[in-house]
């Protein structure tokens, strides 16, 4: 799950961003409208995090500005503005829920959870795939009812194939489910993830293996 999160106070930021990276979300954090506006341009978000007390602004006025062009992009206030009437003004102007601060984090990660189950055509929680099995709110994936561990990154690899089964995933796509703006990637560091990622499938038994498609990207094959 890749998030957006704008907050210009960088203790809550900072606090954030450890909280969700322990729950497997890639998280780009800005602290501006502007740079905001930048951030949905370049990279697709599962949600956005938005304070509305910016210092270019009301954050609410970017959750608008994408429903008027036809976004459903999920969106989340979090905010210290708590009243009746600041909450009702953010949910008119297309906030899918509203949470005041000071929050619980998981008060916000079961927020999340429940924002994206009501997105048009939301995903089931279980996603199958031959022997492999994976629920989205737990983050677990078992092979043959077995629990198969993975890293971080593994898993979002993973998750991000199981999405798209069916169909090729572009590198940069998975590049995008995996890294934030603020990672360094190395030439090599997809390739390294996607080759553990391999091996423990194959090790676990899985009737599922990963394709490369040259040049272009990777899809999931099931053998049997």
């Amino acid at each position: 799950m890749r998030v957006l999160l704008v907050e210009d106070d960088v203790e809550m930021a900072d606090a954030l961003r450890a909280a969700l990276l322990r729950h497997d979300v890639v998280l780009d954090v800005v602290i501006d409208l502007e740079t905001a506006r930048e951030a949905v341009a370049l990279a697709t978000y599962d949600i956005l995090l938005i304070d509305r007390q910016l210092p270019d602004g009301d954050g609410s006025a970017l959750i608008a500005d994408l429903r008027a062009r036809g976004k459903t992009t999920r969106a989340i206030i979090v905010s210290a503005m708590g009243s009746t009437r600041e909450k009702i003004s953010g949910l008119n102007d297309g906030a899918d829920d509203y949470l005041p601060k000071p929050f619980e984090i998981d008060e916000l990660l079961a927020r999340m959870t429940a924002v994206l189950r009501r997105a048009p055509e939301a995903p089931a929680r279980i996603v199958v795939a031959g022997n492999i099995s994976y629920d989205r709110v737990s983050r677990d994936v078992s092979v043959e009812g077995e629990r198969l561990v993975l890293a971080r990154r593994e898993l979002l690899i993973l998750e991000t194939l199981l999405r798209n089964r069916g169909r090729t995933v572009l590198r940069s796509a998975l590049e995008d489910s995996v890294y934030s703006f603020d990672d360094e990637i190395q030439s090599n560091s997809l390739e390294a993830n996607m080759s553990r990622l391999r091996r423990k499938l194959t090790d676990a038994g899985s009737s599922v293996v990963i394709r490369n498609v040259r040049g272009i990207g990777y899809f999931l094959h099931e053998t049997a």
